[in-house]
């Protein structure tokens, strides 16, 4: 079965979708490869990398789209989709609540599409779950990138000089992001504060050092899958005001709240910006998705009154060689669940817990009954 590899075309993007070491670990499983030239170059792998394991290097596109099984870190652009086969395997992030067209423009061409992002959050699948592994990388670049823009530093300093406190910081999301987030900046020594909409999380946050900050938001909790429920506005409201204390106090706010499939809450508004200290940083993870601060703009840092807002999208491609490496882990994991090594052929059961989960589209139709109910507006 032939692997193809496309070199990533996404504005910005870094990360490839297969580095050496499982290149490796497929050809041992019986697989062939063919990957685009230069694909795994901006995440530090040469064409030569690759080829010193066997894998076919290639710069003509359209021949490593006609492959059986196409990785991919960025979901295909909707012209190429002509040049997969029929019955090829793509596998890649496809965000298919807001990709309709794309969608069923896979499922026309009788491709079965799998997304990353609807892999189940399962023991089972945990090993393939690529949400929660490049987020584990984007909260830990939130805090450097926090502490680059901060002009204090962030640990107390006891010197002859005088004795500098610590900075502030205040995580907005307990997920794997903010979790994170909140581990990478108690390590460089700051004093770590976080709330999440889950108060079964407070736990995990004490854990790591930081203060689980307490606010009454009523009936609150967490989906199947481990993410915090959607919040009613007036429960926006009551989280805003029951921040605007701890963020005025801050020298760091970081948010992270997203809503899968939605754009993400705005919890953070102008006035809470407003009462920050000037040389105070905010970052917002969920800038792609509509921002969870009022005034972050996508790929750029807003200066308010001497207030910073990073709105850094793909935060992951910051560190691209480790999200490649863990991405290409998790493709890995996938495919060699549902290997079949003596018939050298994939076997994505569909009464399978995660086939059903993340295969979108297959044998001409989508397939997904999520993805299917959002389509026709049930």
């Amino acid at each position: 079965m032939q692997i193809g590899v496309p070199k990533e075309t996404w504005s910005g993007e870094l990360r490839t979708a297969l580095v050496p070491a499982n290149a490796k670990k497929f050809i041992a499983a019986g697989f062939t490869i063919t990957i685009e030239s230069g694909t795994g170059l901006a995440s530090g792998f040469t064409d030569k990398d690759y080829e010193d394991l066997g894998v076919a290097i290639t710069s003509d596109r359209g021949q490593v789209l006609a492959a059986d099984v196409v990785l991919r870190v960025r979901k295909p652009e909707s012209e190429e989709v002509g040049q997969y086969k029929s019955g090829a395997i793509s596998i890649s992030f496809l965000d298919p609540f807001n990709e309709k067209t794309l969608v069923e423009g896979m499922a026309g061409q009788g491709v079965t599409g799998i997304s990353m992002e609807m892999i189940p959050r399962t023991t089972r699948a945990q090993k393939m779950d690529a949400l929660s592994s490049q987020a584990n990388l984007a909260g830990y670049v939130t805090v450097i990138q926090a502490a680059f823009h901060c002009p204090k530093i962030f640990p107390m300093m006891m010197t002859p000089a005088g004795t500098i406190a610590p900075s502030r910081i205040f995580v907005i999301g307990a997920g794997v992001a903010g979790l994170q987030a909140i581990a990478t900046a108690k390590r460089l020594g700051a004093r770590v504060e976080a709330f999440d909409t889950r108060p079964v999380v407070a736990e995990q946050v004490q854990s790591l050092g930081g203060k689980f900050v307490e606010i009454d938001l009523g009936d609150v909790g967490q989906t199947d899958q481990g993410y915090a429920k959607e919040l009613t506005p007036e429960q926006i409201e009551m989280q805003r005001e029951g921040q605007k204390k701890v963020i005025a106090q801050s020298d760091v706010v970081i948010t992270t709240a997203q809503v899968f499939g939605r754009p993400a809450p705005r919890i953070v508004g102008a006035d809470m910006v407003a009462s920050m200290q000037p040389g105070s940083v905010l970052v917002d993870m969920a800038v792609e998705t509509g921002g969870n601060i009022e005034g972050s703009v996508l790929d750029q840092v807003v200066d308010v009154n001497g207030v910073k807002i990073i709105g850094q999208g793909n935060l992951p491609s910051e560190v691209a060689r480790n999200a490649s490496e863990m991405y290409s882990n998790n493709l890995f994991n996938l495919l060699d669940e549902f290997w079949d090594a003596e018939e050298k052929t994939l076997n994505l059961d569909p009464e399978d817990e995660i086939v059903q989960n993340c295969v979108i589209t297959r044998e001409g139709a989508v397939v997904n009954e999520t993805i299917k109910n959002i389509y026709s507006g049930a």
